[in-house]
């Protein structure tokens, strides 16, 4: 069973009580709701809702398990909520196994992108930019929190609002710098804490 509640602007209750899936209306009275799971740090299946079928591009780009336009059949909330428990399925079998690559999406084409080869990945806006070693950056339409439900926990950590490392390439970490082999990138204060426990058991 997957745990899921409908939220409008808190998202404190969410860093006290994680959930598994967020029900968001498109058009909520503060904030739209794209843009309030923008703001969602902790990782958690969405739905989006809204009368107006124009969002849900938008919407799928955030890797929305689904898309309800209403008024909503209840069928077809049921379906929706059978993707997201299907979903959560596959990614607690799959957590269970070494990856060794991902798949992006990158210029009309599915690229794999093995873990060994990423330095870092930054993020732009919308978009996010993963660094490989000795090839070209891949540029993809995704944001950090999706590309990292995708990536091995015991393997890759966020150090920054921007950026995202794989823990075999960090060589030290000093004054609030991440060392990799070329670069140094920020250690955000929001991330550092969490970061440095991690890094210290995995070394």
């Amino acid at each position: 069973m997957i745990t899921c509640i409908a939220i409008d602007d808190e998202l404190r209750d969410l860093k006290k009580f994680p959930v598994d899936l967020i029900f968001l209306d498109i058009q909520m009275p503060d904030i739209s709701g794209i843009n309030f799971y923008k703001l969602v740090e902790q990782p958690a299946m969405v739905i989006f809702t809204t009368a107006y079928g124009e969002y849900a591009v938008e919407g799928f780009n955030l890797n929305a398990v689904d898309y309800l336009l209403k008024p909503i059949e209840y069928s077809r909330f049921l379906t929706a909520i059978g993707k997201a428990d299907d979903y959560k399925g596959f990614i607690n079998k799959n957590s269970k196994v070494i990856e060794k690559s991902i798949y992006v999406r990158s210029e009309y084409s599915l690229i794999k992108i093995p873990l060994k080869e990423i330095e870092y990945i930054e993020s732009f806006d919308n978009f996010i930019k993963i660094h490989l070693a000795g090839k070209k950056a891949v540029t993809t339409l995704m944001s950090l929190k999706a590309v990292l439900g995708l990536l091995p926990s015991d393997q890759f950590k966020r150090i920054h609002r921007s950026f995202i490392v794989p823990i075999n390439h960090v060589k030290s970490v000093r004054n609030k710098q991440v060392q990799l082999p070329m670069i140094y990138l920020p250690l955000g204060i929001r991330y550092e804490t969490e970061f440095m426990e991690w890094f210290k058991t995995t070394n």
